[in-house]
This record gives structure tokens, sequence and C-alpha cells, in this order.
């Protein structure tokens, strides 16, 4: 219970006990005492000091926070009900008697005689979120410590609630617009801290009126207010119809004409008095001013903290859509008979754009010779010309709708125009003389070959649909065909006795044309003889593993006693034994010779030897009971000798990608190589331009050098070359390139390209300071300009114009002529920056645009570096004439000293 009476004759009793509160929840009570001591102030200012005393004596009974003096950093939630009792600084002086506070303390904050920081008044993070102050230990008036630097964050708590910019919104939004393509936005701001989840806004939508079978046509995107058609809304959404104008024309004489030309006319009754002219004059209103009747109204809303707290603040909007018909709809895919007769040039169809006065324009998607469309100004699509199929089967156009300056007003339509076929096409056989052979003694029924016939028309349709028939048969008739697919066959068991050689007519029909097509079938002898090889051992060769490829080791030779020149007397050569990895291969002639030839590197160190076995065999079946057998086999030996040979490296291609603040020391990459031999290797490195890199001859490792420092900035990508050798034989050695690529970090800041300049006084003009970064994206641009520690100026304002540059705008000009140093704070994307000085001259300029400077105002009075040159000139040339002076007088002595001498000699 606290008690205060006599002084401010008034009795103001608090119970904590009555109101359920106990004395065990000492941070709920303190709570509950200061926001009632702030209600007592208010109600009676005149109470404030006994009430600031009584707060300091509970904080100090309390044990809250104290220390000595010192530099201090306090956290303090903006709207912290006042009195509030911060902080209590102690002095190691005995003797204070007082402390004085200066600095940002905005009238909110003061400080006892005993040392205790406190609050007078709310804070507010909106208005400032930090106050910096002084604060000095007094003996009377005298500061006797300090001052130390007092900062105190004010900590945003979530006290605003966000607000949208407009309270009605506009959308308007056409027919069969593609779900998720916004066509409205909304935007809501919050005054709480931004980086704080206080201001992280979300976006919802409440509901949409009308919305008849619970059918939502509109969404919006929580995180950027964009509004866009649902896949319902893209298929269901309609426009109400209205009255459609062509290009140009008062709409009010437009809509008279139509009424007139539409209606029955009534010459009595003026069009203002016509009722049903009212009607279609109030439809045609609405198309031209849709918002004063709109289709939907949306109502959304907004939520900071992220939309996910029961005690987020939130704000809402309406957003009144109209739905407009969308004219520009595509006539594709057109379907145009090829060679079709009429007059040219023929319209196949027509656009129409949403905007009545817009010009269309056609191009063609392929790059075509030909392109037999164009497009009038009422958006007729015409065909300037026949097509034919088997040409072009299909076109793409383009069309464009354009206002007068060439804009496009509408998307341009992809229109699709398929040429249909018709059967303009006879077939054609492929071959002048189709040739085919059949061994003898063939079972009846056995198959001859397929004819093969081409029809131009389209294969989709019946015009390319083909029918065979035998015309004729020389010398008889022993051979079918199938009507459909033109597969010939024997009729019976051919004898080469009767006839070597058939020849055969064969028509192909398709619905409206013939071709007869000339076949020829020749009947060869059946395959009773086997290739034989003219030796079965062709001994051992000898190769050294650097052999070329297709080099030809050997030729072998086999014979046939079939008929010559059929498949049954044909030799075709085999490797079939021996040749697992594939190192050899046989070529083939058709004079029964055979070439075996290296077809991969020969490597001495996988294979030194190979036995290889080689068959010799006919393209056509033997006959029944007949086999291959010995003869038609032959073995050769290949012995393959050794050859020192460079390195190898483990890799082709090199390529590596590091920081450029890579330390020194660090390993950027390690190269393995190996001999073929087992040779001991080294490594060497060539090309280091900079010098930046070092090799391990004996382990390839490739390190950073001491004091070495990677500079993207000097150069983003360079190579060098690694070389492996013998270290028996260096001369024998391969190389490798390695390419590196330097990847950015952020190591340079931005900085000033000037650091001076000068403004009239009479035409101040803003100047333009412009920064650049050496580093890359996302280190670089765009950058952030503020006057140091984000202070307001009296006397300057700093925007920005763009990502490398700001405004520096003077507000107020000084009195006469004055130099202003004024720190500038740049940072880059990353907020990486420093504080620059920029020096600004504010003078009275001449006509010319010059700081002007007075008569006299600099007569006889020098510069510092000018004074210094002078008096440096001076001491030099007196040091000269007392140089050569004594030089002198030493001269003249040494001459008297050698007359003297000489009398004496004489």
């Amino acid at each position: 219970m606290i008690r205060f009476n006599k002084v401010l004759h008034v009795n103001v009793e608090l119970t904590f006990d009555q109101a359920g509160w106990g004395s065990s929840d000492h941070t709920t009570v303190e709570g509950v005492k200061r926001e009632l001591l702030s209600k007592l102030i208010m109600a009676h200012p005149t109470m404030h000091l006994l009430l600031l005393s009584l707060l300091i004596a509970t904080a100090a009974g309390k044990g809250l926070e104290k220390g000595p003096l010192e530099n201090k950093v306090l956290d303090i939630p903006e709207g912290t009900p006042v009195p509030y009792a911060l902080y209590q600084f102690q002095s190691s002086h005995l003797e204070v008697d007082g402390f004085r506070l200066t600095g940002e303390t905005e009238g909110k904050i003061s400080i006892s005689e005993d040392g205790w920081l406190y609050l007078e008044q709310t804070l507010d993070w909106a208005h400032t979120q930090t106050h910096t102050l002084e604060l000095e230990a007094l003996v009377g008036s005298e500061p006797v410590e300090g001052p130390v630097i007092i900062t105190i964050n004010v900590l945003d708590v979530n006290n605003h609630a966000p607000s949208f910019n407009q309270t009605d919104y506009i959308g308007i939004v056409r027919e069969r617009t593609p779900a998720g393509v916004p066509f409205a936005r909304v935007f809501a701001t919050d005054l709480d801290d931004p980086e704080s989840p206080n201001a992280h806004l979300s976006y919802t939508l409440v509901s949409q009126i009308p919305n008849r079978d619970n059918t939502l046509f509109f969404e919006i995107n929580s995180n950027t207010g964009e509004i866009s058609t649902t896949a319902e809304g893209e298929r269901l959404l309609k426009a109400r119809e209205s009255v459609i104008h062509s290009r140009g024309g008062d709409f009010s004489d437009s809509l008279k004409k139509r009424f007139d030309d539409y209606c029955t006319p009534t010459g009595d009754i003026p069009y203002e008095l016509n009722p049903f002219y009212s009607c279609v004059q109030r439809a045609e209103s609405r198309r031209l001013n849709p918002l004063e009747d709109p289709d939907f109204t949306l109502i959304v809303r907004v939520e900071d903290m992220g939309g996910e707290s029961v005690n987020a603040l939130n704000g809402n909007t309406r957003v009144k859509i109209v739905v407009q018909e969308n004219l520009w709809v595509n006539p594709g895919p057109i379907n145009l008979r090829e060679q079709l007769k009429g007059i040219y040039p023929m319209p196949i169809g027509k656009v129409q754009s949403n905007d009545p006065s817009a010009f269309y324009r056609l191009v063609q998607k392929e790059r075509e010779l030909t392109f037999p469309f164009n497009v009038t100004e009422e958006g007729d699509i015409l065909l300037t010309e026949e097509l034919d199929r088997e040409d072009k089967a299909m076109y793409i156009l383009v069309v464009f709708a354009e206002d007068s300056y060439g804009n496009q007003v509408d998307p341009p339509l992809e229109v699709q125009v398929v040429v249909d076929d018709v059967n303009d096409n006879a077939p054609i056989c492929e071959e002048e003389l189709s040739v085919f052979e059949v061994q003898e003694n063939e079972p009846t029924g056995s198959p001859v070959g397929h004819l093969m016939v081409h029809d131009a028309d389209d294969d989709n349709t019946p015009n390319a649909l083909l029918s065979y028939s035998l015309v004729t048969q020389t010398p008889s008739s022993v051979f079918t065909i199938d009507g459909i697919s033109g597969r010939i066959q024997t009729k019976q068991m051919l004898q080469r006795r009767d006839a070597t050689e058939y020849h055969l007519t064969v028509r192909v029909n398709d619905p409206g044309f013939s071709t007869e097509c000339k076949v020829l079938i020749k009947v060869i002898d059946i395959n009773n003889e086997l290739p034989i090889f003219e030796m079965n051992d062709y001994g051992s060769h000898n190769l050294s593993e650097d052999t070329a490829l297709g080099h030809t080791l050997l030729t072998v030779k086999a014979t046939d006693a079939d008929d010559p020149g059929t498949g049954s007397s044909r030799i075709e050569f085999h490797i079939t034994a021996g040749n697992e990895d594939g190192v050899f291969a046989m070529e083939t002639d058709d004079n029964g010779e055979g070439r075996l030839v290296v077809a991969k590197p020969l490597n001495y160190e996988t294979a030194s030897s190979y036995k290889l076995q080689i068959d010799a065999r006919n393209p056509e079946p033997l006959v029944s009971g007949l086999e291959y057998g010995a003869e038609s086999s032959a073995v050769v030996l290949v012995a393959i000798s050794d050859v020192d040979e460079a390195p190898v490296f483990d890799m082709d291609i090199l390529d590596v990608t590091v920081p450029e603040d890579t330390k020194e020391g660090a390993t950027l990459l390690k190269i393995d190589a190996k001999d073929p031999e087992g040779k001991e290797i080294l490594f060497k490195m060539e090309g280091d331009t900079k010098g930046w890199l070092e090799i391990d001859p004996a382990t390839g490792e490739i390190k950073i050098k001491n004091k070495a420092v990677l500079d993207r900035e000097m150069v983003e990508a360079f190579q060098f070359t690694v070389v492996a050798f013998e270290k028996a034989n260096p001369e024998l050695s391969s190389e490798r390139e390695v390419s590196v690529r330097l990847l950015d970090v952020n190591d340079n800041v931005p900085k000033l390209t000037e650091n001076q300049a000068f403004i009239c006084v009479k035409k101040p003009q803003p100047i333009v300071l412009t920064a650049l970064d050496a580093d890359a994206d996302p280190f670089g641009a765009p950058f952030t300009f503020s006057l140091a520690q984000g202070k307001k100026s009296p006397n300057w304002d700093l925007s920005a114009v763009d990502g490398t540059s700001a405004k520096l705008t003077l507000k107020k000009s000084p009195s006469e002529d004055k130099t202003f140093l004024i720190p500038i704070n740049i940072k880059d994307n990353a907020g990486m920056g420093i504080t620059q000085k920029f020096e600004v001259r504010v003078c009275n300029c001449t006509e010319l645009g010059y700081c002007f400077t007075e008569p006299g105002v600099h007569a006889g009075v020098l510069g510092m570096p000018t004074t210094i040159g002078i008096l440096a000139g001076t001491v030099g040339f007196i040091a000269l004439v007392l140089i050569i002076a004594f030089h002198r007088i030493k001269k003249d002595n040494q001459k008297k000293a050698l007359l003297g001498e000489t009398d004496a000699i004489l």
C-alpha cells in the first residue's frame, strides 16, 4: 500500500492485494505501479516530483541496474510508461553532488542529482531510433568526471497498424486473361521497423463480391499484393455486353448511327427521350466509365508480422474490378487447301484489337523466302497466292496491334495456318530399276524384297495410300507382291537352269494417280562352297606401341568357288578371337583380300602381345548341312615393343574457381600425372605472369605464394601451363593448361570520383556525386548515399539519382563565402562502405559561373607551399655561394704554397 497526503492535499491509496496481485510477482506489481503513477501524473501534474522520487526509491529498493560512470548502451522499448528509471550512474568522486546530461534528450530523458537516468516522456521509434547523450559528474557546477557517451537504442514494438495508400483500388481485367498474370496491385506501408517482423506485411483476399457458386475468380500474391485471375477466372470470366464501334469517330455520333441502323427510326422522338436509346447509352457509358458499376468488389486485408500471429495488426481496402470483353482473339488454326482456286488476295481470317484505333502489322515467325500473307487496316488476314503443301505444310503468322507510335496495345498473336493436302502428286519409284537377289532352291514363299515407292502427298491422308499389283513377269510368272506393302515373294522353288534373271513390271496406284516400276530379280547360286584362306598361319609380327592409327599390319587373302559377283562368293573378314579390347580391325574389299589395321592406340604396359583369329565368311547363308571349318580361319601373332613415353595427366581439362581472398599458402589444386613406364616424374609451372603461384616439383601441388594477393579487380581469369617430365629425361614431357577464375569478394568500398565542388550563391545548382566500386555484382552498385550518422543537416539535402550517383542540394545559402566539409557515407549493395569528406565551396560567381575573388584580398599574400619554396630556394642559393667561395680560398692557398716552395728551391 502506498499513501500520498498532506503535501498535495490529496489522499491517494493504492492497494495491490485487493486487485489480486500478490507481492511475490514483483515484475507485475512494479509494472502496475508505473502505470498508475503515470495516470496520477496526468491527472495531477504537480505530483510529478513526488512520484518521481517515489519511483527512484522503489527502483533502488528493487535492485535495478547501476554502475560506474562509463560509456553505456541501453535498449529501451518504445512506449515504455513514464516516469521510468533506466540506470543509476555512480561517480568515483565521493564529493559529487549532481550530474549534467546533454545531447539528444528531446526533453524526454533526464538525470537526477543522485545519478538516476530516467524517462520523462515515452519514446517513439518512428520518430527517433537512437538517442546519443553525454553525461558529466559535477561538484557544484564544475565537471569532475566524464563526459561519457550514453547510447539509448529505442526498440520497436508493434504499435502501428499497416495502412493502404488508397482506400479504393481499380482493376480492369479482360476475358481469358491467363491465370497468374497480375492486372492490379495493392500497396500498404507500416511505420514499424522495416527490419523486424512488425513491418513484415502479408496480403490476403478476404472476400469476392459477388461469389456465386462459391467460386473464386481472383487471387492475391501474399508478398507483393499483386492480383491475378485463377484458373476458374481465366475460363469463366465474361464481360457484360456493350456497344462496339469502329476506329475513330465521336462516341455520340457513332452511337446514334448504330441506333438508326439497327433500331426502328422514330423521328418524332428525340434521342434523349427515347428509352431504348437511353438504355443503350447507359450501357456504352458504363463501357467508357466502368468503375461506376464494377463487376466485382474484392475485400483485401493486410497484416503485419507476416500474418502469422494472433496479435498481428491489420488494415483493409477494396478493389473494384471491371471485366472487359477481349476482342483480341486468335483466329487460328486456319486450315486452307493447297492449290486453292479463287480471287487473290483472299480473306482467310480476321483479328480485332481491344483498341478501336489500333493499327495491325503482320510478320512471319520463320525466315522464309516467300510470305504470301498480309493484313488490312480492319484486321482482315489475306492470302496473296496459292499454297503448295509439299513446299510448306504450315505457316506461323505473328499479328501485332499497335498505336500510331508503334507501341503494342495488345500482346502479339501467333496464328497457325495449316495447308491441307490434296492429291496432286503421283507415286514415284525410288529406283529406275530395282534389283533383288534370291538363291536357287529357296522354299516357296521366300521373301525377295520390298519395292520402294514414294508419294509426296500427306502420309496421314488417303492421298498417299498406295496399292501394288504385278502387270508383267518375264520369262514366267513365279513371283507375287503384297498389294499394301509392296513385298515380293516367290511362288515356287527357283532353279538357275530355268532362268538366271526375271523382269517384272509393278503398277503402283494412289487414289488419283498410277505409276509403273521396273524390277530385276537375279537367281543366284546356292552357297555350297566355303571361303578358303591362302594360308592359315600368318606368323609373328612386331609393332612399337607408338604405331600410328590406321597402320596396315598385313594383308590376308581367301578364295570362294561359288558364282562370282554373288553373295555366295563375296568374302568378308572378321577378327573373332584375341581382340577383346578392339585394338585391331579388318578392312574388306571385293576381291577376296582383307587388311589388318591398328584401330586403337597400342599400350605395351596393358598388353605386350596378341594372338588374333581371323575368319572368312559369306554374307549369304550356307546350304543346309554345310558348316565353316578350319580352312576358313587363320591366326596371326602380334608382339608389341615398349617405347619410353611421356608422362600422362589424369585429366585433360583443368579448371579451377577460387575466391579472390584465398589466403597465401592455400592449396589451389593438385596435379596428378604418371609415367606409363613407372619412372619418377617432376612438375614445373610456366606462364604465371602475376607471380602469384608456386608448384611443388615432386607432388604437383600448386599453392598461393607467401605475400601473394589474388585480385579479381586486376584480372578476373588467367591461365598457366603445368609441365610433367621424367626426372631422368626432362625432354620427355607433357603439358596441360590450367584455367583459374577468381570469384569476387567484397574487398572494395564505393569511392567518390570527385572530392570537391563549388556552388554559386545566386544560382545554386545541385551537385551530382558519383561513386565507383571495383567489385562486381552483388558487391557493387546500387549504392546507398547518406549524410554521416544518418542525421538531417540544416544546410544540405542528399537524395539518390540512380544506382551510382546522388544529388547534393544546398537548402540554405550562407551570408558570405564559405567552405563546407560534408561527411558522405556511401555503402555498396552488400551494406559495406565508409564515410568520405566532400568539400563544397559556396561563393559568389562570375558571369562564366566560376567563384569570384575580390581584388586585393590575396594581394601580397602567398600560400604556405609558395613560401616554403621561396625559402628553400634562398637557402640553397646562399649555400651554393658559400661552397664556391670556400673552394676558391682553398685553391688560392694551395697556389701560394706551391709558389713558396719554388722560391725556396731557386
